[in-house]
């Protein structure tokens, strides 16, 4: 659920960890409509057959598929600053890949607040920390610090 605060209250968020968000299920169409959309054909990726006869057994989701999927995450968990009219992707502090997520296994996120700065007037950049939990798996498919730059109405 993303909770929408005063601006004045955003700094108070610093530390500030969030309900998982619900689980998505991984599917060979959306790892091969990813594949599709940036010309990232690799076997291991869109070929079940031979993806079989690897260590993995079988086809996992592009790393930057997992990645592409913290904007839905975000959606669903987090904060939303009162009379907010856009927030940006500002990039990311840092990224890891420490699982493979197979096809057909379930992931959510877990996020948690790490820094709020004010950039300009009405410009508040977020960093975040987020978890993306395979179902069933004990290490994570990923953790990155990403930064979200939200745009404020005076």
């Amino acid at each position: 659920m993303v909770e929408t605060i005063p601006v004045s209250q955003l700094p108070e968020l610093i530390g500030k960890e969030y309900e998982p968000t619900d689980w998505l299920e991984i599917t060979q169409e959306r790892v091969n409509q990813f594949a599709d959309a940036t010309n990232d054909h690799q076997f291991i990726h869109v070929d079940a057959e031979k993806a079989s006869q690897t260590p993995l057994g079988g086809t996992i989701a592009h790393g930057y598929l997992t990645l592409s999927l913290l904007s839905y995450f975000g959606m669903q968990s987090g904060v939303m600053p009162e009379g907010m009219a856009m927030v940006v992707n500002y990039g990311s502090d840092k990224v890891r890949y420490l699982t493979p997520v197979r096809v057909g296994s379930r992931v959510r996120a877990h996020m948690k607040i790490i820094d709020v700065t004010e950039k300009n007037p009405g410009q508040w950049l977020i960093k975040t920390g987020v978890s993306i939990e395979i179902e069933g798996v004990e290490k994570p498919a990923l953790v990155a610090e990403i930064l979200g730059l939200f745009f404020v109405k005076k």
